[in-house]
């Protein structure tokens, strides 16, 4: 019987893994297709511009994102945006991989330990991405689905700032993980807690804080 890996690595998917925001990819997908208007997408990227430009206190903004966020796939069947998933991640998301990021997840499950994505963007797109790429899995925002239809409301919290760290720490209590030895890879510093959560965290094309906060830790 094979031996379960102890070791894990963690990504952060928006410009660590992916150039772009996953979430903007679903949002020009499903315009494209005709779930909704220019209005309704403008609204998103207002949104998602200020999440991306704001540090984690900020309750509200992240708020807002939170709702515009969820407001996009409210109403949808389950199955619509599972498939419409497949279509955006061979149209948009797979052209915009960072190579080298995968390079590293790729050098993490050669060696045996598992790689994980953690990420704000909606689980189910993320679970896609992990999927296609081979990775052990991901960890996202959820919506409650009823009836298999998305309702728009938020199931728990956004997956941001302090929660990735509960989502790790999580994961390696199911999975047996020492996080001393486990890594974790982002791009911004909102992101901090996961890569303070773990033994061995790296920086990969860091903001301007997150670049000065690795530098002066010695993190790659």
């Amino acid at each position: 019987m094979a031996l379960r890996p102890t070791r894990a690595a963690f990504f952060d998917v928006d410009n660590t893994l992916v150039r772009g925001s996953t979430l903007y990819f679903l949002g020009r997908g499903m315009y494209q297709r005709g779930y909704f208007t220019k209005a309704d997408i403008s609204r998103f990227v207002v949104a998602n511009l200020r999440f991306r430009m704001t540090g984690m206190e900020k309750q509200e903004v992240i708020e807002r994102f939170q709702k515009a966020a969820t407001d996009f796939v409210g109403g949808h069947q389950v199955s619509d945006i599972l498939k419409l998933g497949e279509e955006i991640y061979d149209e948009y998301v797979s052209p915009k991989l960072w190579q080298r990021t995968c390079e590293i997840a790729r050098d993490h499950l050669a060696k045996g330990e598992s790689v994980w994505l953690v990420t704000a963007a909606p689980q189910d797109m993320a679970e896609i991405i992990a999927n296609r790429l081979g990775f052990t899995g991901a960890v996202g925002s959820k919506v409650i689905i009823k009836d298999g239809i998305y309702t728009g409301e938020l199931d728990g919290k956004l997956l941001h700032g302090t929660e990735k760290a509960v989502a790790i720490r999580t994961l390696a209590e199911v999975n047996g993980y020492d996080l001393n030895e486990c890594y974790s890879y982002s791009d911004s510093h909102n992101d901090l807690p996961l890569l303070t959560a773990v033994g061995n965290p790296s920086a990969i094309n860091p903001d301007a804080i997150l670049r000065i906060k690795a530098l002066a830790e010695g993190w790659p």
